[in-house]
């Protein structure tokens, strides 16, 4: 254990301990984060308003009932319960808009049949605590088979375990023999995934269906993907109508629906179908760049993960096929992505965790920074822009009042070095220590 690591650890220890001998488990929106309306007073040396993008010095957040009532170089009352970041930079809890939290990285290919729902589970449960740890606060799971999601997402709002706030898209929508079915087993299985149909009307009735068992969100597959067998990632793989009837669906029902979308004809059918965000956005073309800016829809793209798939992809079991289309969209899309940012597209942060390991989702940021962003605007693409996406920029995002106090606290500034975001020392949330690193 570093020195520094020592003292923050001495600082939170007097308010820490009893909160996390009783539960380390973020609270949700909505439920009070304490027992009592006390309040909590959190110091930070170093505060990054990632709405200006600058940094403020010695600034004192007031947190009462896990909202923050007021952020600014306030007295502290003598007696206070005080978290003491004086030497840190204190900034919100991280966003992922696309994570798979029942995703093992080395569990590719044919080693993800053999894989139960129950140990899909366990697995889930264990990713949200190391996604937790490592400062993401708040995620967009894009689709997990039967429903893994949902049973995480409850049992993290109840307090049974530790984990990010979760919004969950249950089981991927797509066609058969596409992205979101499974293909590696023969005929005679008979296998066809839970959110598997043709048609608009038996599409509609899936988004009918994921919404009975209590998703936040709705995901489908507009083209063919890399890490599956039998597609290929340019293919549009529904039509307009079958978009449009599973958009039309969701925004009846209140909730966003995003496209999973690497080929450019997807992609722009998947925005004239009405989506709220395009994910992955790899082939993406000029007049899909020009279209998603003019709808207001987000791209989510995922530059970071094909390291992970170029270093690791043979020993974690992907096929040769996946292989070779990885080297097809990566630095496509790596180059998409800074044509989209340069063209003012909205941009999300969203990294694919699971395709490569949990725990490692900050790593993306200096991706970010080298195909184009600022530190700054890196951060807010991981915050504010993705908390709008989530629709919850009146919750989280950002360190203001009225909002939930969720926030890590890191060593270093992350607007001269984003990459100091990847080792994150606490993480707070709704007002209470969750994490000590």
């Amino acid at each position: 254990m570093s020195h520094a690591t020592s003292q923050t650890r001495s600082r939170v220890t007097r308010f820490a301990r009893p909160l996390l001998l009783a539960a380390m488990a973020a609270m949700p929106l909505g439920l009070p984060a304490l027992a009592s309306a006390e309040e909590v007073w959190i110091k930070a040396g170093q505060l990054l308003d990632v709405r200006s993008g600058k940094l403020l010095a010695e600034q004192v957040i007031r947190v009462e009932d896990g909202v923050i009532r007021s952020v600014g170089r306030e007295a502290v009352p003598e007696g206070a319960k005080v978290i003491d970041f004086s030497d840190s930079t204190v900034l919100p809890g991280l966003i992922d808009a696309h994570v798979h939290l029942g995703a093992d990285a080395y569990s590719g290919a044919y080693s993800f049949v053999t894989i139960s729902v129950p140990s899909q589970s366990i697995t889930a449960t264990a990713n949200a605590l190391t996604t937790l740890k490592a400062g993401f606060t708040t995620v967009r799971s894009a689709g997990e088979n039967n429903y893994v999601d949902v049973a995480l997402r409850d049992a993290i709002n109840k307090g049974e375990v530790p984990g990010p706030r979760i919004l969950a898209a249950g089981n991927f929508l797509g066609m058969t023999g596409g992205h979101c079915d499974t293909n590696l087993l023969a005929q005679e299985f008979k296998h066809r995934d839970g959110g598997v149909a043709d048609g608009p009307w038996a599409l509609r009735a899936k988004v009918r269906e994921n919404a009975k068992y209590g998703v936040d969100v709705i995901k489908f597959c507009a083209s063919g993907g890399v890490m599956t067998k039998g597609d290929h990632p340019g293919t549009q793989e529904l039509t307009f109508e079958e978009m449009s009837a599973m958009v039309d669906e969701a925004h009846r029902m209140g909730k966003k629906i995003l496209a999973h979308a690497h080929g450019a004809d997807a992609i722009k059918t998947a925005i004239r179908a009405g989506v709220d965000s395009i994910e992955h956005a790899s082939l993406i073309d000029a007049e899909g760049i020009r279209l998603a800016k003019q709808s207001g829809v987000a791209l989510v793209m995922d530059i970071y993960n094909d390291e992970f798939i170029r270093e690791e992809g043979r020993k974690a079991g992907l096929l040769e096929e996946t292989l070779e289309k990885e080297k097809l969209v990566a630095e496509a899309q790596r180059e998409n992505f800074r044509r989209a940012h340069r063209a003012g597209v909205k941009l999300a942060y969203g990294t694919d965790a699971g395709v490569y390991p949990h725990g490692q989702n900050a790593r993306q940021l200096s991706w970010m920074v080298k195909y184009g962003m600022s530190p700054a605007e890196a951060i807010r693409a991981a915050t504010l822009d993705a908390a709008a996406l989530l629709g919850l920029e009146s919750d989280i995002g950002s360190l203001e009042a009225g909002k939930r106090a969720d926030l890590i606290a890191v060593k270093g500034n992350p607007l001269a070095d984003v990459a100091v975001l990847e080792q994150v020392d606490t993480v707070v949330q709704s007002g209470r220590v969750t994490v000590i690193n």
